[in-house]
């Protein structure tokens, strides 16, 4: 798990910081470069890869201000008169014309985060002046003498380490945008399944809403071996003054907390914020007598485990309002009404009960 949360945030930095990556590794491919030549002994080349890693610490500068285009010209631009000088200088043979193939993955994933739709075609160019000066190297130096004879051991260093750059480019463009894409993926499925969540559940106590559970209750009404289930209609009693006393902040803990005590004394039931304060309870597999039992026990737990918020403790009541379904009710409106108005006569006759049959 450690090692995959490591590899997640090594890839994560580099798809966010791409470019300043490929400018620090080209600076100092280059600095390497720079050492080999000087060691060799051809100092045009030695000149010109100090002029390369000065460019590329001006990239650096660019990156952190956000100014690509610049720096993606300059990667084009400064491999392009490396490989060529490179090549006129060491040979064909010292493999410089990589670096030219290196810098493809470079136009194509750089080029297409800078440049969008209409602009597409810039890249494609790109594409084709490499390819155009990857052929007309081959074709001007491929039996050409160059100026400076290398050693066979530098010029087998020289070819190895091109050819490398060449592979690593590819191989590491390709797997940050797969990446890139498989995180973009996930992301989204992520996003989906968020708005999902959030069509049938309430945002601030992560209970259903009515949109999320209206039709589990439908879907058991029209069950005909569904068991004896009960509806459960609760309602915060003076949930007002707690608003109006301590604030909606407040508040808003208040039912975050009864929830919680709800869910971790009924657990498999669906449970619903109606609204506002109220909340509805569909109690799978209880007859009401046992809906009964088991309501007292939430509503004695609610009276005696207060919400403590900044160091108050809020306690709170709840009137309960119980029906058990029967074949007579037509819909699902009709069943919570009768649970609700249960409730309501509880509110009216003093409140913090579980009211479970009609009283005249």
């Amino acid at each position: 798990m450690n090692n995959k949360s490591l590899f997640d945030k090594a890839f994560h930095f580099l798809v966010h910081n791409s470019f300043m990556v490929t400018v620090a590794i080209m600076g100092i491919v280059h600095a390497t470069l720079l050492v080999i030549m000087l060691c060799a002994g051809v100092m045009p080349l030695v000149n010109f890869n100090i002029l390369s890693v000065v460019v590329y610490l001006f990239c650096v500068a660019l990156c952190k201000v956000g100014n690509i285009v610049p720096v993606y010209i300059s990667i084009l631009l400064e491999v392009s008169t490396y490989a060529t000088l490179a090549t006129f200088y060491i040979g064909w043979d010292s493999g410089s014309y990589c670096f030219i193939c290196s810098i493809i993955p470079i136009i194509i994933y750089i080029g297409c985060f800078i440049f969008k739709q209409g602009q597409r075609w810039i890249i494609a160019l790109s594409l084709l002046l490499d390819f155009a000066l990857f052929a007309a190297l081959y074709i001007i130096f491929v039996d050409a003498t160059p100026v400076f004879e290398l050693d066979p051991a530098v010029r087998t260093v020289l070819f190895i380490f091109a050819a490398f750059m060449a592979g690593f480019a590819i191989v590491f463009y390709y797997a940050v945008y797969i990446y890139a894409s498989e995180s973009d993926r996930t992301s989204l499925e992520n996003e989906n399944r968020q708005l999902s969540a959030d069509a049938h559940e309430d945002a601030l106590t992560n209970a259903l809403n009515r949109r999320g559970f209206l039709p589990i209750l439908e879907e058991m009404m029209k069950d005909k071996k569904a068991k004896d289930f009960c509806i459960a209609f609760c309602d915060l009693d003076n949930f007002k003054r707690i608003n109006d006393s301590y604030g909606h902040d407040c508040g808003d803990e208040v039912l975050r907390h009864i929830t919680k005590l709800i869910k971790s004394e009924i657990t498999d039931c669906p449970i619903c914020r109606w609204g506002g304060e109220e909340i509805v309870i569909l109690m799978k597999d209880y007859d009401l007598a046992s809906a009964k039992e088991k309501m007292e026990s939430v509503r004695k737990n609610i009276e005696s485990n207060p919400t403590v918020f900044f160091n108050k403790r809020i306690y709170v009541t709840v009137t309960i309002g119980l029906a058990e379904y029967k074949a007579e009710y037509n819909n699902s409106e009709e069943f919570i009404k009768v649970a609700d108005e249960r409730m309501y006569y509880g509110k009216a006759h003093g409140k913090n009960i579980v009211i479970f049959e009609n009283v005249s």
